[in-house]
């Protein structure tokens, strides 16, 4: 939806938008009640529509950092676009439940009723990274009769407390989990967290739609790399400066996806002491789990939450701009709505797919730490290639899903003014050695 309003703003276009699902939202219609964004809401949705309004939290654990919506907050604003804009532009048409068959032709999978888009068309994927989550993925691991393995959308549903929780996965969702339950009081001494992988994780409070924040951020991030030995030594100087997070002091994390955290759910995160490091969960049974690297004892009345689906995809880089559609893909480091928004004004204005791609290279998500090294560099690439285009650059300086836009009103602060000096200081040193790093 980012490429379509985007795209519909700036060009004289027909658009005709396919989903499989009811409603659009993507993953967010099936996602747990408990979710919210894990970035501020500014940096999520459309170009043309603010999500949240851009309100800061006046109060609660999160007061001064901007709003987090929730999964219903996300599916209304998407809802809203899609019938208060894009339909009344009259360029625009949504045909949900359906399947796309390939040449421009589609199938509803209600009604069986097929369609055919014809004449001169191009094709938008924006199924390529799609993310996998636990309530629409079986998990990864064998299920033995007698045991209560439910996803983390069903706890919602529990109605009779077990003696232990037993949460399988190490990201975001696995995270969401823990913190949900112990904020409903449910004992830290009653969970077993299985973590193949300890995470990295950004602090939310670096992550903030304001320049001098998120500059001054992405210049922390390179003085610290420039001075690094290797990856792990980056994300451990990053710690000190407050800047990543991990839950257990004591373990060097092998993952960096990179999610952010607030401090007061790493705080309830770290009272969880029963951790099971014994690598990915192959099967369960009633009273044991059998794991890469060992077994380990559960409650029998234990419910095991599947929080073990892989979300994030790691697919192959290709052209955003190819010959048989358009793949949408992240441009800007770790924000493909804006990636999703800069491709479709690029296609409204910018003449051959040649000359789009050379100033919209896909950068990827990470796994690793080296893997965010160089998702960091190209994503550098990618911001460099585009902000060079003073059509383009104004245009994103705009848009408020580009974290690192500076305001009019703010490009004279000097708060602004010396992030933006650190941060062109550091660029040159920072990036090479990241591009060093990415190899080890």
């Amino acid at each position: 939806m980012a490429f379509t309003d985007a795209l519909i703003d700036h060009a004289d276009v027909r658009v005709v938008m396919v989903d499989r699902r009811y409603a659009v939202g993507g993953h967010w219609l099936d996602a747990y009640p408990f979710v919210r964004l894990h970035q501020a809401s500014a940096f999520y949705g459309v170009a043309s529509t603010l999500l949240g309004g851009g309100r800061v939290q006046r109060d609660g654990p999160e007061a001064g950092l901007h709003e987090r919506a929730t999964a219903p907050e996300v599916c209304a604003y998407y809802e809203r676009v899609l019938r208060e804009r894009m339909i009344p532009s009259g360029k625009v048409s949504f045909h949900p439940n359906c399947e796309y068959l390939g040449e421009g032709r589609f199938v509803s999978r209600l009604s069986g009723t097929r369609y055919e888009v014809r004449g001169r068309t191009r094709v938008v994927d924006a199924r390529y990274l799609g993310p996998q989550i636990p309530s629409r993925t079986p998990p990864p691991f064998g299920i033995a009769e007698g045991v209560r393995v439910i996803a983390a959308n069903d706890l919602v549903n529990v109605a009779e407390a077990p003696s232990q929780y037993v949460i399988v996965g190490s990201g975001k969702t696995a995270t969401d989990a823990c913190v949900w339950l112990l904020g409903n009081g449910v004992d830290p001494g009653a969970i077993r967290w299985v973590r193949a992988r300890d995470p990295w994780m950004l602090n939310r409070a670096v992550v903030q739609p304001d320049p001098a924040v998120f500059i001054g951020m992405a210049a922390d991030i390179l003085q610290a790399a420039a001075a690094a030995k290797s990856p792990d030594d980056m994300f451990a100087r990053l710690e000190d400066i407050e800047v990543m997070l991990r839950i257990d002091p004591a373990v060097t994390p092998t993952m960096a996806k990179t999610p952010t955290l607030a401090r007061w759910e790493l705080d309830r995160l770290r009272t969880i002491g029963d951790v099971v490091r014994l690598g990915h969960l192959h099967h369960v049974e009633p009273g044991r789990m059998v794991l890469r690297d060992g077994n380990a004892t559960i409650a029998p009345d234990a419910v095991v939450v599947h929080c073990a689906a892989s979300g994030l995809q790691y697919r192959p880089l290709v052209p955003i701009w190819g010959s048989a559609a358009i793949t949408l893909q992240p441009i800007r480091t770790g924000f493909p709505c804006f990636g999703a928004a800069l491709a479709g004004y690029v296609e409204a204005t910018v003449g051959g797919d040649d000359a789009k791609n050379a100033l919209c290279p896909p950068s990827p998500y990470s796994n690793t730490p080296a893997d965010w090294a160089l998702m960091q560099v190209l994503g550098n690439q990618a911001s460099m290639s585009f902000g060079a285009d003073p059509d383009i650059k104004a245009w994103a300086d705009r848009v408020s899903l580009n974290p690192a836009r500076i305001p009019p009103d703010m490009a004279g602060a000097a708060d602004v003014s010396t992030a933006v000096d650190r941060f062109r200081r550091h660029v040159g040193a920072g990036m090479s050695r990241m591009a060093e790093l990415s190899r080890m």
